[in-house]
């Protein structure tokens, strides 16, 4: 994850590593580069690593190429975790408070799932739910009929039933996908309801998380993150805006910052939403993923296209070698729109 670009860009990187281990208070790099991975895949590990490097690769192109953030990017927005990363990047949070913060709350993440277990003896995680377009509506509803009932079948308040007995939909991911959060037993208890009853049959895919996040186990996190954000320590408005998971819009004051980056532990993220809302209102027509994987990159050209139009793409740089293509990409894209500008189109 972080050697690729401490090879690359050692001047850059090797002191942003060790300033991330001050931070987090362990030799968090040594993890990174030698593992071992169960301990590296532990959320209180995982997240600030994450956060970290996707934080250290905007650095670089800061630093290395002359990359001006807050000149070429209109807009942030980061897919759960990465939410986090977005509000440093758009100049809400700063990067030290902003690690330390992902680093407490996966400590209380990872308690959790350890409580959770411990108290069901069940097992816990994501599946997602892959479907038809126009199968996806139906799908939620009948999905979120089936969570509107007790044990016992009858119409029950969810909120008086313990978390760890709770499915929830964690995150609309795009226009036929959605991921359930919770014990894998009641999520599979769901699955064959919906199937059995409900004339569904989607495709379930079982994630690498083996805790239920943006649901009611993660609570505790919820309570940490009220408690723990600073109103002296967030910028608001930042360089640009940022969109909230959790509404699908830009952050509208540091109140709402502050109360719906706290309430994400626990609600659904709505990407699709949120992408349908830069793409058909905000008429945002370039996107740029920075950070490791390529989830984010491939559900954004899912609903908008790579390069559906002149002026337009989607582009994401997880290694050094994507560098040069990805900025040459949205140079070109940029004058491509500059002259449909001056073509008057």
């Amino acid at each position: 994850m972080a050697r690729p670009w401490v090879e690359a860009f050692p001047r850059i990187c090797k002191p942003f590593l060790e300033e991330m281990d001050d931070i987090v208070r362990c030799k968090l790099s040594t993890l990174i580069d030698e593992g071992p991975m169960y301990m590296l895949d532990k959320t209180e590990n995982a997240q600030p690593a994450i956060m970290a490097v996707s934080v250290m690769i905007l650095r670089v192109l800061e630093q290395e190429f002359g990359f001006k953030t807050e000149e070429v990017i209109n807009v942030t927005l980061g897919h759960s975790l990465g939410e986090y990363a977005a509000l440093v990047a758009a100049g809400n949070l700063e990067y030290a408070y902003a690690l330390d913060l992902v680093r407490k709350r996966g400590e209380v993440m990872g308690e959790c799932t350890r409580k959770a277990k411990e108290e069901s003896g069940e097992d816990f995680g994501m599946i997602a739910l892959v479907c038809e377009p126009e199968q996806l509506e139906p799908l939620i509803a009948a999905v979120k009929e089936f969570l509107s009932h007790g044990a016992e079948g009858a119409k029950d308040d969810s909120s008086a039933t313990p978390a760890i007995q709770q499915v929830s939909i964690a995150n609309a991911n795009s226009k036929n996908q959605i991921v359930l959060s919770g014990s894998f037993q009641r999520i599979r208890n769901l699955l064959v309801h919906i199937r059995e009853f409900g004339g569904h049959d989607p495709r379930a895919v079982e994630l690498k998380s083996r805790s239920a996040f943006h649901s009611p186990i993660m609570m505790p996190a919820y309570e940490f993150m009220k408690k723990a954000l600073d109103p002296d320590k967030v910028t608001f408005p930042g360089q640009m805006p940022c969109i909230s998971n959790v509404t699908a819009r830009p952050f509208e004051s540091k109140e709402d910052l502050m109360n719906n980056l706290a309430r994400q532990a626990i609600d659904t993220v709505l990407w699709w939403d949120s992408i349908k809302y830069l793409d058909r209102q905000a008429g945002t027509r370039r996107y740029l993923g920075v950070g490791p994987g390529k989830v984010g990159r491939n559900l954004v050209s899912k609903e908008v296209g790579r390069s559906s139009a002149k002026g337009g793409g989607v582009w994401s740089i997880t290694e050094p070698a994507e560098i040069e293509e990805a900025l040459r990409g949205l140079e070109d894209a940029a004058k491509e729109d500059e002259s449909r500008v001056a073509e008057g189109k």
